[in-house]
């Protein structure tokens, strides 16, 4: 890390437990899972080298939610990766684990309304959730796709109650929600949009609209590659001091570096 400005993915997956998952696992519908194989954090590292990548957020698929491994995986590699812990805001120790993962040093924490089964308007729900974000100084990543449970605006309706809690609207909303997220994200200081699993266009789109300071670059290794979410963006922002804060200068400064 000998470059001036650091180059820091806001979103990657690491899984070491694959359970019966197909998903998780890679095999065919009706084929036994292969033999477990431990996650090697090389694989990953590679990758970010061959892009010239410094930091990597990393945390779980949401079809299985390991948060001592990605804990162990930081603290192992500090120098390449910082955490985002997750939970199911409807789980009764949901709040118990958001203060373990924060004590154990994860800068933040993923949610996936989706696959987790809540709307992300509940206020019952997720407004406990971000006040201990609040007090422990975590980000929040919402994974919003094409998605009745959270979409841009109901994002919005929950992070505008908490101005000091950073929240990422990953993959921009896309392909449908690109719109709205780009609105809320505008007019709503605290909200972000983090870029993996999005168009070219639709990058381009909001940076048009809000320039480099809502941007945050995101991979979401291995479904994507480093290399091929840097060309994206510096095909999108061609600005050199504009791009430098979408790779990484706003992610710095979300966690305090």
């Amino acid at each position: 890390m000998t470059r001036e400005r650091l180059v820091i993915d806001a979103y990657n997956t690491a899984q070491n437990e694959r359970g019966r998952s197909d998903y998780l696992t890679g095999a065919r519908p009706g084929e036994a899972p292969p033999p477990h194989v431990p996650f090697d954090p090389d694989r990953i590292i590679e990758r970010m080298d061959a892009a010239d990548v410094d930091l990597a957020m990393v945390c779980s698929l949401a079809q299985r939610i390991e948060n001592d491994f990605i804990i162990g995986l930081c603290k192992d590699h500090p120098d390449r990766f910082f955490g985002f812990g997750q939970v199911r805001p409807q789980d009764d120790d949901a709040l118990d684990e958001i203060e373990r993962i924060a004590a154990a040093g994860l800068r933040g924490l993923k949610l996936h309304p989706t696959l987790h089964g809540y709307f992300f308007s509940d206020h019952g729900l997720l407004d406990p959730v971000f006040r201990l974000c609040a007090e422990h100084g975590l980000i929040v990543l919402v994974n919003a796709l094409d998605d009745p449970f959270c979409s841009p605006l109901a994002i919005e309706e929950i992070a505008r109650g908490f101005p000091e809690v950073p929240t990422l609207i990953a993959h921009m909303g896309a392909v449908w929600n690109v719109p709205d997220a780009i609105l809320v994200a505008e007019r709503t200081p605290n909200l972000y949009l983090e870029t993996s699993a999005t168009l070219l266009s639709d990058v381009r789109r909001a940076y048009g609209r809000l320039g480099p300071g809502k941007i945050v670059m995101g991979t979401e290794w291995p479904g994507h590659d480093f290399d091929l979410e840097r060309m994206k963006i510096g095909k999108a922002i061609t600005d050199e001091d504009d791009r430098a804060l979408v790779e990484g200068g706003n992610m710095a400064r979300l966690l305090g570096m």
